[in-house]
């Protein structure tokens, strides 16, 4: 299972060169065995990207979370246990978007799939795959 952090599902949907080839490929694959997945918490910061004219969806964001999630993204919901152990996560950037996907992530045992240096260095012993390779 392979969890998107909210940047690069944008890259997906954009077709963002910043999207490296060896993770477009691990994307169509863990599709294809219906492994992809985003925390709730992504639908939320794309329409705040959006709200911000950082990114144009070609339809309001309720209706492009409908696609997506009709298209066979899964969506992990943010609920208590997951909320608490993004407090727990250390020198984790204090991004709280960032902490929810990373909880997520590690509550899920998902793959993050992330561009954030900050992620990607971060000392955990969480899976993580850089986006941009």
């Amino acid at each position: 299972m392979i969890l998107l952090d909210t940047h690069v599902l944008i890259w997906l949907d954009t077709a963002d060169r910043r999207l490296g080839r060896k993770t477009r490929a691990l994307i169509e694959k863990q599709w294809a065995e219906s492994k992809v997945a985003v925390s709730a918490i992504s639908f939320w910061e794309a329409g705040m990207l959006t709200e911000r004219r950082r990114f144009r969806p070609a339809v309001p964001i309720a209706e492009w979370r409908v696609r997506w999630l009709d298209a066979g993204l899964l969506e992990f919901p943010l609920d208590g246990a997951t909320l608490v152990r993004a407090l727990d996560l250390g020198v984790l950037p204090e991004d709280p978007a960032d902490r929810f996907i990373a909880a997520t992530a590690l509550a899920e045992q998902a793959k993050l799939v992330t561009a954030d240096e900050k992620i990607l260095d971060w000392q955990h012993a969480m899976a993580r795959h850089d986006a941009r390779t």
